[in-house]
C-alpha cells in the first residue's frame, strides 16, 4: 500500500517543477489541476467522465456539503468517495472562503465564525475543530485549514490580524486533524499562508506554518479581486517562501494563462470553477484562446472547437452544432463544453510537465502565451 502522504520533486526548470504526490487512493502528477466538485459533483460531467479527462484528484466543498446532504450522512452512507464514485484522492476546501464571503449572515469571532445558511437560514458554527470534523466525516484525502481569507484591499493592520487569527486557526486545525484516528493517519493536512499582497506578513505567516508543520501549503488570498499583475508580483515571491519539499497549491486559481505564470513561479497544484462554469455558458478554452459558441459566426462552421485537443468533444461534434446546443441551452451542450474544458485544462497540466522534465519550459511558456494571448 502506498504511503498515507509523499511528495517528490521530479524535475526542475527554473522555478516550476513537476513531480508525484503519493496517496493510497492514488498518485497525483505535478503541476495539477483539480476539478471543483463542489456539491459532490463536477457539475455536468459524470466521475467517470472527468477521470478519463485525465484528472487525477478532485476537489469537495466542505460549506455545501455539510449544509446538504450534511456530513454526518455523507459518513453514514460510506464517505464521499463511494457516495459519488471517485476511487481516487479528494481535496475538500474548510469553507473558510464560503462561510467568509457571507457578509451579511455571518459573525466572525476568534473561536470562529457562527452563519446562517444560504439554504434554509438555519444558524451553523465553523471552528478549526468542526472544520477538521466535516473533513475526517467526508473522508477527504487532503484536508485544509480552517483560516478567514479577506480582500486584498482591506487596510494592513486589518490583513495583519487576520493573517495572525488565521495561524491561531492553523495550530487549532492541526490538533484537531491529529486527534481524527484514522482518518489522520490515512490522510494529509495543509496549511494556508495569508497576508494578502504584502511580502512581510506572507513571510511571517509561511514561518509560523512551517514551525506548525504541515504535508503541504497552499497560498491563499489570491483570485479575490487583485488582477493577474499584482497576483504574479505575489507570486514572485509566496511561493519561495514556503517549504521547497512540500507541494504548493494556490487556491482558485484561474484561468489558462495564470496557471502558466503560476507554475513558471514555483506553483504545484490548481483548483478553479472557470473550465466547469465557462463550458455550461458556453465559453470554450482553446489553445489559440477563448471562443464563445453564442456567437453566430459559429452556426456553419464544421471545425472542431479546437484542433489540437484530444478530447471526445473535439473528436466528434462541430463548433456548428455545438453552437445550436448552447443557442438552444440543450443540457447536452454543457456537458460536451465543460468535458471539453476540463480535457483542455488536464492537456495543459501534462503539456507543462513535460516541457518541465524536457528543460524546455520557458519555451513552452513563450509559445503558449503567443498563441493564447494572441
Amino acid at each position: 500500500m502506498a504511503e498515507r502522504f509523499s511528495f517528490s520533486i521530479q524535475a526542475t526548470d527554473g522555478a516550476a517543477r513537476t513531480g508525484y504526490i503519493e496517496m493510497q487512493r492514488g498518485d497525483i502528477r505535478t503541476p495539477a489541476f483539480m476539478p471543483v466538485g463542489t456539491a459532490a459533483t463536477v457539475k455536468a460531467m459524470k466521475p467517470e467522465t472527468v477521470r478519463k479527462t485525465g484528472a487525477d484528484i478532485i476537489l469537495g466543498n466542505t460549506y455545501h456539503l455539510m449544509l446538504r446532504p450534511g456530513a454526518e450522512r455523507v459518513a453514514k452512507l460510506g464517505g464521499l468517495h463511494k457516495f459519488m464514485n471517485w476511487q481516487r484522492p479528494i481535496l475538500t476546501d474548510s469553507g473558510g472562503y464560503q462561510v467568509m464571503s457571507l457578509s451579511d449572515l455571518r459573525k466572525l469571532t476568534e473561536k470562529g465564525v457562527e452563519f446562517r445558511s444560504h439554504i434554509d437560514g438555519s444558524k451553523h458554527m465553523l471552528t478549526p475543530e468542526r472544520s477538521m470534523e466535516i473533513q475526517c466525516l467526508l473522508g477527504s484525502d487532503i484536508v485544509m485549514a480552517f483560516d478567514e481569507c479577506p480582500r486584498a484591499d482591506r487596510p494592513r493592520d486589518e490583513i495583519a490580524a487576520s493573517m495572525e487569527m488565521s495561524m491561531r486557526w492553523a495550530k487549532r486545525s492541526r490538533d484537531g486533524f491529529d486527534a481524527g484516528g484514522e482518518h489522520a493517519e490515512r490522510s494529509a493536512l495543509f496549511g494556508i499562508q495569508q497576508g494578502a499582497l504584502d511580502e512581510e506578513l506572507r513571510r511571517i505567516s509561511a514561518d509560523k506554518l512551517t514551525d506548525i508543520g504541515f504535508d503541504g501549503y497552499a497560498i491563499g488570498g489570491l483570485a479575490v479581486g487583485e488582477g493577474q499583475e499584482a497576483m504574479f508580483a505575489t507570486l514572485d515571491f509566496a511561493p519561495g517562501q514556503l517549504p521547497q519539499d512540500r507541494p504548493r497549491y494556490l487556491m482558485g486559481v484561474g484561468k489558462p494563462d495564470d496557471l502558466v505564470g503560476a507554475v513558471e513561479r514555483g506553483v504545484d497544484m490548481f483548483d478553479c470553477v472557470l473550465p466547469s462554469r465557462s463550458g455550461r455558458n458556453g465559453q470554450a478554452f482553446t489553445w489559440n484562446g477563448p471562443i464563445n459558441l453564442r456567437n453566430a459566426r459559429f452556426a456553419e462552421d464544421q471545425e472542431p472547437l479546437d484542433s489540437r485537443c484530444a478530447c471526445d468533444t473535439c473528436g466528434t461534434y462541430t463548433r456548428a452544432y455545438l453552437h445550436h446546443l448552447v443557442k438552444s441551452q440543450e443540457i447536452l451542450g454543457a456537458m460536451l463544453m465543460t468535458e471539453h474544458n476540463i480535457a483542455f485544462y488536464q492537456q495543459l497540466m501534462q503539456a507543462m510537465r513535460d516541457a518541465i522534465g524536457q528543460g524546455r519550459f520557458s519555451a513552452f511558456a513563450r509559445e503558449f502565451r503567443r498563441d493564447y494571448l494572441r
